[in-house]
């Protein structure tokens, strides 16, 4: 059960509305967990801010991904479990790579190291070493490239902590915590 209310079109304030119709009209629908940063248009507005400028950087879609499944399952948020899976398919990662991600690596070299990066940076909250930041740029990742997935770890982190205090209703297919040996 949601333990923060979810703004909805019908009881919704003008400025809620007004950014909840502009997601309706982007994406077809609102997720749930929009409808709770609905709750304070400030929040809703810079959580859509930072995501559409953090999505126009140089990582990849499919990176970006693997990165927030990668943490939705370390920081156990089976919201963003769910709709990262979800997204992660619409978006062309595999089963298997997506699985992969949230055992904290992927199918792909390169990727893996910004996966483990990113995990890295959640566990360290951001303490991580001169080795590990070695590894990412050997592995072909630029400082602008770094400080991306810095980003994306916030943002995900973020999200991640909205799903778990809000326990918002999942309306995606479900995806369970576990992970299947």
């Amino acid at each position: 059960m949601t333990r923060i209310a979810t703004i909805e079109n019908a009881t919704a304030n003008a400025e809620q509305k007004a950014l909840l119709d502009a997601i309706q009209g982007q994406l077809g629908m609102v997720p749930n967990f929009l409808k709770v940063f609905a709750n304070s248009p400030v929040a809703l507005r810079a959580f859509l801010g930072l995501h559409g400028v953090a999505n126009g950087g140089t990582l990849d879609a499919l990176t970006r991904e693997r990165i927030a499944l990668a943490l939705a399952q370390q920081n156990s948020c089976e919201y963003c479990v769910s709709a990262h899976t979800a997204i992660g398919r619409k978006t062309g990662l595999s089963g298997d790579e997506m699985t992969a991600a949230r055992n904290g690596t992927s199918e792909d070299a390169q990727a893996a190291v910004a996966v483990k990066f990113a995990q890295s940076l959640m566990e360290k909250k951001g303490e991580i070493s001169a080795v590990e930041l070695a590894e990412v740029r050997s592995a072909g990742y630029s400082e602008s490239d770094i400080v991306e997935i810095i980003t994306h770890v916030g943002m995900n982190f973020l999200t991640n902590i909205l799903g778990k205090a809000s326990r918002v209703e999942i309306d995606f297919p479900k995806v369970e915590l576990k992970i299947a040996a």
